[in-house]
């Protein structure tokens, strides 16, 4: 318990400065030490036991305010107590007591300063300061909040320590706000409670924070995410690592939780429950850092910088090529991966005997993937399926727009297992396969060295990938699925040789697609082939022609703002580099860009330098054609 002060004088230099706004007070009191939070109202409280003692007017009031104000140190001094003594393994929660504490320090403020105004004074001091009955009255109404208040937060502390449960009783403090009430009371679960307590409390802090992002900040402001992170590293208690994981899941859809997030270390915790985990627990974990990598740049480099990427290739890959009678289908990209799985066996890069899955090279240096292997092995076809949507979707978060991140997952062989899985599976495990390849043939587009690395045309990773994104294109009823692969192959333009019909052939097949948005995409991915700043343009020019691609460029320029653009930028690029063809002017070009909106042109500064330059190159090869053709050039 803390010493009580010798003054005897309430100084204005001790007294706290009126909470404006409240949490700054608060955040204030959290550099100081709880007991010399609470030594303070004690102090006051000695006070006006002195004062009540010299009081000459309103003697029976005064000695009211005398009895409330010594269970308020009763209170106090037990307060102290717990905060001095907490179980060993458990951190005492202050942040409502010293919100609590400094609440009661005003009420005892107010009640010393009337209780003074009733000692013998001068006959000029009483008539000028007058007590009335009134302001008994409001200081009465005041102290029994504060009795109240603390017996609450007691009551908190007590069940937490004890194994009480959970107390959801509203205090005066929070009438106006019970959301706060109850989150104090489920955080001091976490820290002081019982293992079914802490869990409880996690599973309500969920779902408080499912409802709006008022009650995730709360919890975040209030200190909530720490004791759930110590939750979530606890594996003693698979159900008490989910709900902690559910509960960080849904504070993590805003930058400012995330960092909030990592500046207590989460990073290090998640990547360490990943790796060490039950198949139920890291599937809810893998969903934690989708969601922190989705909505925080910063995240997405802790993650890499703490390695995070393998083991969710680990996990993606797990039991993918073992017994799978697709192996002997004599694909390129299958039989690739084979013989990767050969050399790593000639290297000892997993144990002999082992199973030779791909995902054995991936776990190396995980304590406990021997036992989760055999758990994993165990557990029923939808949780394994579970598990890898979760994992595709954390490596799609952290591959878009992250170029580093992206060179990470090509270099654990993660192309080779994503492309598998494009291949074999469907739905939402598919699609965020797909999603991934896609943001990492995007960061090769920005990024030479990634392209020239990964997307080499001997590459059988890179082959793989080619491959099933134009099986998707070709056969995939899925608009989005299709959009995906067209735009991944665009962003691979510059990596394929001259006239590579193989790939500009489904291309040009899918702009003339009954769904525009899919016939958009692959007028972008062709104006990739098409662009000056592919070495091969001309060819792949040539190409685009010779596969009949006029035509359903012509109809995409009858579109929406959106396909009337992009067709008008591939149609400037066929025109620039192969002016002279016959299809161009059949299909009526010319006529096509001198009817061009001009506003859409003022909206979208590159058709003013390409149209020109397309109507002067039309002009110059078919002017025979057209005696006219020269003059409306301009």
């Amino acid at each position: 318990m803390a010493a009580k002060p010798t003054s005897t004088a309430v100084t204005p230099t001790i007294i706290p400065q009126k909470l404006q706004p409240q949490k700054q007070g608060v955040i204030e009191q959290q550099e100081k030490r709880i007991e010399e939070v609470l030594s303070y109202p004690i102090f006051l409280s000695d006070q006006i036991s002195e004062a009540v003692k010299e009081a000459e007017s309103f003697k029976f009031e005064c000695s009211e305010v005398g009895k409330q104000v010594e269970r308020l140190c009763q209170m106090l001094r037990s307060a102290v107590r717990l905060a001095t003594s907490t179980t060993a393994g458990a951190t005492f929660y202050d942040r409502p007591l010293r919100r609590i504490a400094a609440e009661v320090s005003k009420n005892l403020e107010k009640s010393l300063t009337l209780v003074k105004k009733c000692r013998r004074r001068s006959m000029l001091r009483r008539v000028v300061t007058i007590v009335s009955a009134a302001d008994f009255r409001k200081l009465f109404a005041l102290l029994d909040s504060s009795v109240a208040d603390m017996k609450w937060v007691l009551s908190i502390f007590d069940a937490g320590g004890a194994g009480g449960g959970i107390v959801l009783s509203l205090p005066p403090i929070a009438s106006n706000d019970p959301i706060i009430s109850w989150v104090w009371s489920f955080i001091a679960s976490l820290h002081m409670g019982q293992l079914p307590d802490k869990t409880e409390a996690a599973n309500e802090l969920a779902s408080l924070a499912k409802d709006n992002d008022r009650n995730k900040q709360i919890i975040v402001e209030e200190g909530g995410i720490l004791p759930l992170l110590k939750l979530l590293k606890d594996s003693s208690s698979l159900e008490a690592q989910i709900a902690a994981a559910s509960a960080l899941i849904n504070l993590a859809n805003d930058e400012e939780r995330v960092r909030a997030i990592i500046d207590e270390s989460g990073i290090q915790i998640i990547v360490q429950v990943l790796g060490d985990s039950p198949t139920k627990v890291q599937i809810r974990v893998a969903n934690l850092v989708a969601k922190m990598a989705e909505h925080c740049p910063l995240a997405q480099e802790d993650f890499a910088r703490e390695n995070v990427i393998r083991p969710l290739v680990t996990l993606l890959s797990f039991d993918l090529f073992m017994d799978d009678p697709k192996l002997k289908s004599g694909k390129q990209s299958i039989h690739s991966i084979v013989q990767i799985n050969k050399e790593m066996e000639k290297k000892n890069l997993y144990k002999p005997g082992s199973s030779s899955s791909l995902s054995k090279h991936y776990s190396e240096g995980s304590s406990k993937w021997g036992n989760n292997r055999k758990d994993r092995e165990n557990e029923k076809p939808e949780v394994k399926l579970k598990l890898k949507i979760s994992c595709a979707e954390a490596l799609w978060m952290l591959a878009r727009g992250s170029v580093p991140n992206s060179r990470r997952i090509t270099e654990t062989k993660g192309l080779l297992c994503l492309a598998k899985l494009v291949e074999m599976e469907e739905g939402e495990l598919q699609s965020n396969c797909l999603m991934t390849i896609t943001e990492i043939t995007a960061a090769a587009e920005s990024n030479a060295d990634l392209r020239r690395a990964t997307f080499k045309t001997n590459s059988p990773a890179a082959k793989a990938v080619v491959d099933q994104l134009l099986r998707v294109i070709k056969d995939s009823d899925d608009p989005r699925l299709q959009g995906a692969a067209i735009r991944a192959i665009g962003s691979l333009a510059r990596t394929f040789p001259a006239r590579e019909t193989r790939v500009v052939g489904p291309l040009v097949e899918v702009l003339g697609h009954r769904n525009q948005d899919v016939a958009v995409e692959a007028a972008v991915a062709l104006g990739k082939f098409a662009c000056p700043d592919n070495f091969l343009c001309v060819e792949h020019c040539k190409t685009i022609i010779e596969f009949r691609g006029v035509p359903p460029l012509m109809r995409l320029l009858r579109g929406n703002e959106r396909a009337q653009l992009h067709g008008l930028i591939l149609a400037c690029y066929l025109a620039i580099h192969v002016g002279k063809s016959e299809d161009l002017e059949r299909a009526g070009l010319l006529n096509a860009f001198e009817g061009v909106d001009r506003a859409l042109i003022a909206q979208h500064p590159e058709l003013k330098e390409l149209i020109p330059q397309a109507i002067y190159h039309l002009s110059v090869f078919h002017q025979s054609h057209s005696g006219m053709l020269a003059q409306r050039q301009f």
